[in-house]
């Protein structure tokens, strides 16, 4: 992640009074060309335009498991967080097996919104021979990067639906974002794994040269799939005819997740109310040139939040319209 140019004091508390002030905060999020990035860069960019006195800086790259930790250490101020990932850092598991600090450290992330992550697609050239997820024993396949939740929820969908394990029945390679993007274009890897909110910008680049299809398991249904998605994931259809060079005939099941902005929880009340407000009073400045923000909702941002407590300014905000009680 490229180094923040514009600082603030992680002791800093700021109060109604700082409001008229020059306040910057600075958010971090995953690979910039990824949808969930896209959005928290659009947010902060709202917010920037429209909130006299407060700069949202945005740095993209890294691993949003990684963002959080330093959200709540109090070195940055916002990043994408999401309710099974927090769960996870709240009880010392999975990415966080090895970070003793992490579950009291949860206690100092919030949110301030929800919204989806997009459904996960589980993306093919069109003359693959892989032409359901249960055909990819002994594919290579970019499930995210590794240790972060896009891997995690892609590996367990692909085991809860399938049966097949990770290492052992399909080979996941190692990379970030970017060259795990380039190695699908270049065709290097056999299945290509994104959870973005269409039109996908990587999808959209590559049916200028190539047909894609998108693979669902044979059945998405069962017990294996209902304690995977648990209370926070959910299936989701992606439709045919997104793409020019999309060959789907019909809809492909998949999942799709609430995932958010986290934020501090030490940053003043009225501040996340003013941030919160300015954003949502003026989303309707995106929509129209990004059809993905559409599928930005007041009444989804502040349900289902699970164990991640909303900040009491956000929540504020969200009383107020009546979307939260």
């Amino acid at each position: 992640m490229r180094k923040f140019t514009l600082a603030l004091a992680a002791s800093m508390m700021l109060s109604s009074a700082a409001l008229a002030a020059d306040v910057k905060l600075k958010m971090a999020t995953i690979a910039p060309n990824l949808s969930a990035a896209i959005t928290m860069a659009t947010f902060a960019n709202v917010v920037t335009n429209n909130l006299d006195g407060v700069e949202i800086e945005v740095a993209g790259g890294g691993a949003a498991t990684l963002h959080m930790m330093e959200v709540a250490r109090g070195n940055i101020d916002m990043s994408m967080t999401n309710q099974v990932v927090h769960y996870l850092m709240s009880t010392g598991k999975a990415m966080y097996a090895k970070e003793p600090e992490a579950p009291k450290l949860a206690k100092n992330l919030q949110l301030l919104m929800l919204y989806p992550y997009g459904q996960y697609h589980f993306a093919v050239r069109a003359d693959s021979d892989i032409q359901v997820l249960d055909d990819i024993e002994g594919a290579s396949v970019f499930l995210g990067p590794q240790g972060g939740g896009a891997y995690n929820a892609a590996r367990g969908w692909i085991k809860s639906t399938t049966g097949l394990e990770v290492g052992e029945d399909y080979e996941a390679i190692k990379a970030n974002w970017q060259t795990g993007y380039q190695a699908f274009l270049d065709g290097k890897i056999d299945v290509y794994v994104n959870g973005c909110i269409d039109p996908c910008g990587q999808f959209i680049q590559f049916t200028e040269t190539e047909d894609v299809r998108f693979i669902g398991p044979e059945s998405h249904e069962g017990e294996a799939v209902d304690k995977f998605l648990g209370k926070f994931r959910f299936r989701d259809e992606i439709p045919a005819g997104l793409y020019s060079g999309q060959k789907n005939t019909g809809p492909v099941m998949s999942m799709n997740v609430p995932v958010g902005i986290g934020i501090r929880a030490d940053l003043d009340a009225d501040l996340v109310y003013n941030i919160t407000k300015t954003f949502w009073e003026n989303v309707d400045q995106i929509t129209s040139d990004a059809p993905w923000a559409k599928q930005l909702d007041v009444a989804f941002a502040p349900k289902n939040v699970g164990g991640l407590t909303i900040h009491p300014g956000a929540a504020r905000y969200y009383r107020e319209v009546g979307v939260l009680e």
